[in-house]
């Protein structure tokens, strides 16, 4: 029983977050400001790996263990909720700080009007939405007791390069993101 708890939190917590992007995004894209964000060939082709990644974890989240770790996975189930959470927490948090600054990561670009977020989570971390999906990630394998959670490590090199990419353009075209890069982490307040 405590399993289907389990599966019940992750589910929930999977569409609470894609309620939020959903609603906010739909909120600038009808804002009179808002610049329209370019669609390419691949940015169709990122949003359906990222619509594929989540029916992938909803197909999980309802399906027998994958490739279980443990036979007795309390205390992973354990560290996997508490990641889950505070990944999506720190997500959460930082698409909301956000607000109009924020741009779809297919698009990677500098909207008009935008300014550098330097409150909330921001003064901490410049990528509070992708640490905290990896989080997330790694929480939910870890509480579905499964050796995908290999997969999502997968993910960091790929994570890591889009960060760097996105600072470079930032760092172009934005005023004031060089000094924000040397007041901040990358991911992890006080560390990385």
């Amino acid at each position: 029983m405590i399993v289907d708890g389990v599966r019940l939190f992750l589910l929930a917590g999977l569409i609470i977050h894609k309620f939020v992007w959903e609603v906010l995004s739909r909120r600038l894209a009808s804002s009179k400001d808002a610049a329209p964000q370019r669609r390419s060939g691949l940015s169709r082709v990122l949003k359906g790996v990222k619509l594929a990644i989540l029916a992938g974890l909803v197909g999980q989240a309802v399906s027998p263990e994958i490739l279980p770790i443990a036979t007795a996975p309390a205390a992973l189930r354990v560290l996997g909720i508490a990641l889950f959470t505070l990944g999506l927490v720190v997500a959460i948090l930082g698409r909301v700080q956000l607000g109009h600054n924020w741009a779809d990561i297919e698009a990677a670009q500098v909207l008009q009007g935008q300014s550098v977020v330097e409150t909330g989570i921001y003064r901490y971390v410049r990528h509070p939405i992708y640490a905290g999906d990896l989080l997330l990630l790694i929480g939910f394998e870890l509480s579905l007791n499964s050796w995908l959670v290999l997969a999502v490590a997968a993910l960091v090199p790929y994570v890591v390069w889009r960060a760097l990419r996105e600072e470079r353009m930032l760092s172009e075209r934005l005023p004031g993101y060089d000094g924000y890069q040397g007041r901040t982490y990358r991911f992890v307040p006080f560390v990385v």
